[in-house]
């Protein structure tokens, strides 16, 4: 699950970068839930 979700990341991940920001995975929990830090211009 973990490596499918950083796939996902990284297609958004240029977009994000252009407009300032960023994302970074922090969790992937049992149930399912994916936690992320929005980070630069995205962390507002």
């Amino acid at each position: 699950m973990r490596e499918k979700v950083e796939e996902v990341l990284n297609k958004i991940r240029p977009a994000l970068q252009r407009d300032g920001g960023d994302v970074e995975l922090v969790d992937v929990g049992a149930d399912g839930v994916v936690k992320v830090r929005l980070k630069g211009a995205c962390g507002g």
